[in-house]
């Protein structure tokens, strides 16, 4: 049987539709959610967030400027207010990601929800465009709520996560300092290394995607908002960019300043393809770190076998006992998403025709969504995967010491050719190299397990 919804009839400038009874939405919205039926996917709630918190920082900019009357300001800013503290009213801002490519319908969806809410609220008659937009575009305000929601997100959720994982890998590395094991190169034998020369690697990785990350922080938090339109602030108060910039860093504890030209900001989205470069570096990162530690895992018996990630759950649903690098593959899983993510906001960052880019929607969601990726995989990685790792010492020992490589430390001594022989010849007979060095040069014992000594060689 058809559920039948009640409606009720709403107007906009193109005529009446019937809108659901209890939306907080209206015409505009309704038209867009008809028109855009691509994905069912709606923005994100951090972008609707902070598109409220936009909202309420430019009401309070007009009410101190003067352009909007004290109980239509005040009303505004309680509705944005209600609409933050109840996650559950975001059932109200149900627009798809594929809509117009300026994002229009996602700000009218803000302004009709806000203005009903306010109204409701106050019983003080809020308008969506006159009240709610005032000093306003979309053309302004949806670039400056993709900073905004960037901003929050690299501030609240990746950097910590990022700093987290660093102060786990350093952690793990001071408590497996001891061990030692064969180096690859190629995915070859090669010298040995520090167990914590190895994990400094990913370290000094992550340490400078903070760094890069924390860089782009002021472009990020430079606005757009005050161009209006095209960029030349039609309909703005002129002191309206700087007044709302003061207000929204004193409601989000963010450092938000005006651009220095609208135009640019409007027209293009380069520190968002900037922003967006920097996330797929740390996913290259994230499946380099990822990569290790399933390799290192691997086996236990036919592999490598060097640690042991924690056992998480099983791993198979017809082998018995089989446990899996699960929370590496979904990092690596995770870390591929964000390139993609990276292409297509690349792809949305060129559609900056004349004075306004039009991809501004898929732009803010991918962008997002990779900042959401990388803050969870890095904190999985760190608490469910490196954190808990234990060292098979037996099989790192096991190959250490018949590794002909360790026969480079001769190079200076008996030369490249002599100490190439000494190694074919160790491989050959599945020997320790210092039994074969010894038979083949003149140095005594006692030098060679010094000069051969695995721990030695991983410092000058």
């Amino acid at each position: 049987m058809e559920n039948k919804v009640n409606t009720r009839i709403e107007k906009d400038s193109m005529g009446e539709l019937h809108v659901p009874e209890d939306a907080l939405y209206g015409a505009q919205t309704q038209r867009a959610v008809d028109n855009f039926p691509v994905s069912g996917k709606a923005m994100p709630m951090g972008f609707i967030q902070a598109l409220i918190k936009v909202k309420k920082a430019a009401a309070q900019a007009n009410l101190e400027l003067a352009t909007l009357e004290q109980p239509v300001g005040d009303a505004i800013c309680s509705a944005c207010d209600q609409l933050l503290a109840d996650p559950t009213l975001m059932r109200h801002f149900p627009v798809d990601v594929f809509q117009t490519g300026s994002g229009t319908s996602t700000n009218m969806n803000a302004n009709e929800v806000i203005a009903r809410l306010a109204t409701q609220l106050t019983g003080t008659e809020v308008h969506p465009n006159d009240h709610v937009n005032y000093g306003q575009s979309s053309n302004d305000i949806i670039p400056t709520t993709i900073h905004v929601s960037a901003a929050i997100a690299v501030k609240e959720s990746l950097l910590p996560a990022a700093s987290h994982l660093y102060t786990v890998i350093n952690q793990k590395a001071q408590a497996v300092g001891d061990y030692c094991k064969t180096g690859r190169t190629h995915l070859m034998d090669a010298m040995p290394v520090r167990m914590d020369q190895s994990l400094s690697g990913w370290q000094a990785q992550i340490a400078q995607q903070i760094k890069s990350l924390s860089a782009l922080q002021p472009a990020i938090q430079t606005l757009a908002l005050g161009g209006t339109a095209v960029g030349t602030g039609v309909n703005a108060h002129p002191e309206f960019a700087n007044c709302f910039n003061q207000a929204l860093t004193r409601l989000t504890n963010i450092a938000f300043q005006p651009a220095d030209n609208f135009f640019a900001l409007i027209a293009s989205q380069d520190t968002a393809v900037s922003l967006s470069g920097i996330l797929k570096s740390y996913a290259v990162t994230i499946m380099k770190i990822a990569n290790d530690l399933r390799w290192m895992n691997s086996g236990p018996l036919a592999g490598l076998g060097e640690i042991s990630l924690p056992a998480l759950q099983p791993g198979s649903s017809i082998m018995p006992g089989k446990v899996n690098p699960v929370i590496p593959e979904a990092a690596a899983m995770a870390a591929a998403q964000v390139m993609g993510n990276d292409y297509a906001i690349t792809v949305g960052g060129q559609s900056g025709n004349f004075e306004l880019n039009v991809m501004l929607p898929v732009i803010a969601s991918n962008l997002l969504d990779s900042i959401t990726l990388l803050s969870n995989s890095s904190t999985l990685l760190a608490d469910k995967a490196i954190k808990g790792f234990t060292v098979n010492q037996d099989n790192l020992e096991k190959a250490l010491h018949k590794n002909p490589i360790l026969v480079t430390a001769l190079n200076p001594i008996i030369g490249y050719n002599r100490a190439a022989d000494i190694a074919k010849a160790a491989y050959k007979s599945q020997r320790p190299i210092l039994d074969v060095a010894l038979e083949m040069t003149d140095i005594p014992e006692s030098e060679l397990k010094v000069l051969l000594d695995p721990r030695k060689l991983t410092s000058n």
